[in-house]
């Protein structure tokens, strides 16, 4: 149901996920009517994967230290650390065709956690939970968009947003945080580079016979690379045998392993793994879906403006997408905060250009650098599997450059 009277809002935000819920939040504490509308209604009381023992959700994210700051400033850390979630102080990278390794330690660098892998669900409910509590931020769902456009009031422009069941909104400004397929970028006809990686995710929940302490493995093979994530059941749990796994590889190579038993599949997982963590004792359900690149030429048009998954898609290799998501979401509203204290219209283009310019060359170096890691280490010819060992045992041994990447990847320098 549509849990609102109001049609006029100074905000409206469009995709209720991870990063739109995040936005809503960090616009709480601002003297603005927000509305946040999506297609599924939320419910923060029902956390399903957490009914029965030892399930999770398929789909985690890899938190960076500046998504978990994010995530203190707005309240929402704590209820997330006590449900449960499993920090990792170390993560091994390494080539299956040689002898090329690096390892990234929390304490080289002087933190307490390289980051930490916490289920979505578990993520949404602790921002929906926070938003039930505001007065300024209004729940539209479940609604979709079907129609958008720009209207004249006054001597200022508005957003127009006609909903399915023939609603009116009108905005301010436009905020699209619906996803990789957005509907406002796509109504907004932002022009946006894309192609296809000619990869597929899959994705499941394994346990493992020897624990992970605390360490999150990638091996990178010539059809792609494969993670394990370390979980923990509870929060307060010492059963650390448990990984969400991510295994990207080309469409034939996923289609096939899909097609797999369990028992095949879980000797194919312990092998591809080097038997890092034993035997493959237990698996979950697995699923896969398409991976494509996206990224907008701009970010903000008129009274729209892009953020996360709607502004750029990138590989998961590297679990950077919902990171960058909340990185777009602190320096949006800090701008935005900004342009209010200097008298300024929500839908400046000099406050939209400063975020524009603030994220997209961060964006786009890490979308860069993760392209490049995809296809250098789809390279099979020897002299550059020889260049490629050589390169991850000298990086491993250069400990300043190493922990500048570490630092830079966990969103502490950039």
């Amino acid at each position: 149901m549509e849990k609102t009277a109001s049609t006029d809002f100074d905000i409206v935000i469009v995709g209720g996920g991870i990063v739109g819920a995040a936005m809503a939040c960090t616009l709480k504490k601002l003297s603005l009517r927000v509305a946040l509308v999506d297609r599924i209604l939320h419910d923060p009381t029902n956390i399903p994967y957490l009914k029965k023992a030892h399930k999770f959700d398929p789909r985690v994210s890899a938190l960076t230290a500046a998504s978990i700051n994010l995530f203190v400033n707005l309240g929402v850390w704590e209820f997330i650390n006590d449900v449960r979630c499993c920090s990792y102080q170390k993560m091994e990278v390494w080539d299956a065709d040689g002898t090329g390794q690096i390892n990234f330690s929390a304490e080289d660098i002087k933190q307490p956690s390289l980051g930490a892998i916490v289920e979505n669900s578990i993520i949404n409910t602790a921002l929906y939970s926070s938003l039930n509590n505001s007065e300024n931020v209004e729940l539209l769902a479940p609604v979709e968009i079907e129609g958008l456009s720009i209207i004249q009031h006054g001597d200022d422009f508005r957003a127009k947003l006609t909903t399915k069941n023939g609603k009116v909104l009108t905005t301010t400004l436009v905020i699209a945080a619906d996803g990789t397929n957005s509907r406002i970028r796509d109504l907004a006809q932002f022009k946006i580079r894309e192609w296809d990686y000619e990869h597929q995710a899959l994705v499941t929940t394994v346990r493992t016979e020897l624990p992970h302490e605390h360490r999150a493995l990638q091996r990178f093979i010539d059809t792609g690379p494969l993670a394990f994530l370390p979980l923990l059941p509870a929060a307060d749990s010492q059963d650390q045998h448990y990984s969400s796994v991510v295994w990207s590889s080309i469409f034939d190579r996923s289609q096939q392993l899909m097609e797999m038993t369990d028992e095949q599949f879980k000797s194919e997982l312990a092998l591809n793994m080097e038997h890092r963590l034993g035997k493959i004792e237990a698996i979950d359900q697995r699923f896969s879906f398409p991976l494509r690149q996206r990224h907008a030429i701009d970010y903000f048009r008129s009274n729209i403006v892009l953020i996360g998954d709607a502004a750029h898609t990138i590989h998961p290799l590297a679990g950077q997408g919902v990171n960058l998501g909340l990185l777009d979401v602190g320096t949006l509203s800090g701008e935005l905060a900004r342009g209010l204290g200097a008298g300024r219209n929500l839908a400046d283009a000099v406050v939209l250009n400063r975020y524009q310019r603030k994220r997209i060359g961060h964006n786009l170096g890490m979308m860069c650098l993760m392209e490049g890691f995809k296809y250098l280490f789809a390279e099979q010819a020897l002299p550059a599997r020889w260049l490629r060992n050589m390169g991850m045992n000298g990086l491993d041994n250069v400990s300043v450059i190493k922990n500048h990447l570490a630092r830079r990847a966990m969103g502490l320098d950039w």
